[in-house]
């Protein structure tokens, strides 16, 4: 039993956890809290879209952040040549400020899937900055509501919304704090390098996002334009994309390997794009483990990227989920996926929805020209089907109007399962004088789970349990 299961003489509760609980709610101490903030105030998103107040509807900040500057970028990269330095340097530093996101904002701080030392925290902290997509603690409050509420009014990001809205729209536009999910961030309110890093914002952006990259392509090799485009202004659109692509293509291309209950999914594209963050069917079933990609052959940097701050001691406590919980989820939404292409075949009258035939209305019916055979006292019609025997005419024709269990189950010919398949979807009725009794035995065995059920609760035929399917052969073929 797991230890966290109470067992007898134990208490399930311990005094110890019912009072001076963290509150989850934010204080006004707290950096993110707005002075002017008014809660009673109506918020602009609560009034209709006009071409008198449309702007007021939009974040300027973050268009201008989002759209503006990386324009401005693509503009002026048309007169500045691109160096080869620059660009290896570019490549580079969106790696790191990618990494920022994707191994510190994301699975570091949002989902504590790991943790690191003051040094690594402090480094993931700056060229997380650098990529601008908002402060630690905003990234991750978000996420975690995202996570919690997904695919819903209250998930910031819900791709529901709208592929493009998912993507970017939510951060164009302006959302109202109150229509968003609540979180408990109380953790990050603890981590001073958060707190640091969200009350000088601006500053790190400033200074990590344009600052840095062009003073060392200046110092470096004397390109001090080219670095503040290249590796400051279209470095940043294009790691941004990539940790957007996340939000919006994670939730709308590949596989869904674990559950198909919400939008997230599998793909190796997406993976390539985020730098391993595209198996997200997987992260949102398990999103404290700290890989993304659990297959070595699947794409997934951030993963190595945090495993080898461990060997360096700059992280520990590395999290993952046990591989037979992993199998489990991925066995059940296999499963599901059976039950529904099951649901979609004919299996064929359920037993106890066949009528009761007497045994002499059974072979009167057969002596007048209706195919009719019965096995393990199921009366089938198989009118239609004499003909495409595909042991002959002659054969199916002698069991007609008999008890044919011997014959079709070894007597003459042990038919395959597929034949049993086929038979079942024949059936009209069933022989009074003992068997409807068994079969509405297995009927009540079913509705107490004794019989094998879909998520449905319809009885799952599994090969060769065919109630046509007798396990013992039979060693005569007389009722032929």
């Amino acid at each position: 039993m797991p230890s966290s299961q109470p067992t007898a003489g134990h208490l399930a509760v311990k005094p110890e956890y019912l009072s001076s609980q963290p509150s989850p709610m934010a204080k006004a101490s707290e950096p993110n809290r707005s002075k002017s903030y008014d809660p009673k105030k109506p918020h602009i998103t609560e009034t209709p879209i006009t071409r008198a107040n449309w702007y007021k509807h939009v974040n300027w900040l973050n268009v201008t952040l989002i759209v503006g500057v990386p324009l401005f970028g693509c503009i002026s990269a048309i007169w500045t040549p691109l160096r080869l330095k620059t660009a290896i340097f570019a490549v580079v530093y969106y790696f790191f400020t990618g990494l920022g996101i994707t191994a510190g904002y994301h699975r570091l701080w949002a989902h504590t899937a790991y943790s690191a030392g003051l040094p690594l925290r402090i480094f993931l902290a700056a060229v997380g900055g650098g990529a601008v997509e908002g402060s630690v603690r905003w990234w991750a409050r978000d996420h975690r509501a995202h996570h919690r509420y997904t695919d819903t009014d209250k998930d910031p990001y819900s791709v529901r919304k709208g592929l493009l809205y998912s993507h970017f729209g939510w951060m164009l536009m302006k959302q109202n704090p109150k229509r968003i999910g609540r979180t408990d961030i109380s953790d990050l309110n603890e981590d001073p390098v958060v707190v640091l890093q969200h009350r000088h914002y601006l500053k790190v952006v400033i200074l990590m996002g344009l600052i840095f990259p062009t003073v060392v392509a200046g110092l470096g090799w004397g390109d001090w334009w080219g670095g503040y485009i290249y590796a400051g202004i279209l470095r940043i659109f294009f790691v941004q994309q990539a940790t957007f692509c996340v939000n919006s293509l994670a939730h709308w291309l590949g596989d869904q390997p674990f559950d198909d209950r919400n939008s997230p999914r599998d793909h190796v594209i997406t993976a390539l794009v985020t730098l391993g963050e595209g198996y997200h069917n997987f992260h949102h079933e398990f999103p404290s483990d700290y890989r993304n990609a659990i297959e070595w052959h699947q794409y997934d940097p951030t993963k190595w990227f945090i495993w080898t701050c461990k060997q360096l001691g700059l992280a520990y406590d590395l999290k993952q989920f046990k591989a037979n919980e992993i199998e489990k989820g991925r066995v059940q939404q296999l499963q599901k996926k059976l039950d529904q292409k099951r649901a979609k075949l004919d299996w064929g009258v359920p037993l106890d929805q066949l009528p009761v035939m007497e045994w002499d209305d059974y072979v009167d019916q057969a002596k007048n020209g209706r195919a009719l055979i019965a096995v393990a006292g199921v009366v089938h019609d198989v009118s239609n089907f004499v003909k495409d025997h595909p042991g002959g005419k002659a054969m199916i024709s002698s069991g007609i109007g008999k008890d044919a269990t011997a014959m079709f189950n070894g007597g003459v010919y042990m038919h395959s399962n597929a034949a049993h398949n086929l038979l079942s979807t024949m059936r009209v009725g069933v022989i009074r004088g003992g068997c409807e009794v068994e079969i509405w035995k297995r009927s009540q065995m079913a509705a107490k789970g004794e019989i094998l059920q879909s998520a449905d609760g319809e009885r799952i035929i599994r090969a060769g349990s065919q109630p046509t399917k007798i396990v013992q052969n039979s060693e005569s073929a007389g009722a032929a």
